[in-house]
């Protein structure tokens, strides 16, 4: 997200360690306001980042990114804030349908969104 990272805990519930989720979210497949390249970043190193159904810890964790992976951010949409390595945002980066990251563990080099906002 930001250039640097700030002297807040990453949210447990986002890092390795998290919990399971519960139900609940926005769960529809999103659609592109606009057609564009799909942007690669890395994740921050050191985590093993949960992949959530929803831009939310509320929603299922589906899958765990591995350390030092990189993502293709297809949109972003806002969503529930959480504070990471590099940050607190409501930002969340879309990587696949049905999967979503916070963009607080996404080094992007920016603090707002740099893909199309989700729709849907």
């Amino acid at each position: 997200m930001s250039t640097a990272p700030d002297q807040g805990y990453p949210d447990a519930a986002e890092a390795t360690a998290g919990p399971e989720a519960g139900p609940a979210g926005d769960t529809a497949e999103p659609t592109l306001l606009a057609a564009a390249a799909t942007l690669s970043f890395p994740i921050a190193p050191g985590y093993r980042v949960n992949v959530r159904k929803g831009p939310g810890t509320d929603t299922p964790i589906v899958r765990q990114l591995a350390y030092d992976a990189r993502v293709a951010v297809r949109c972003q949409r806002r969503g529930q804030s959480v504070s990471g390595p590099y940050g607190t945002s409501d930002i969340w980066d879309n990587i696949a349908p049905g999967q979503y990251i916070s963009d607080t563990y996404v080094y992007t080099g920016s603090s707002g969104m740099v893909a199309p906002r989700c729709t849907g």
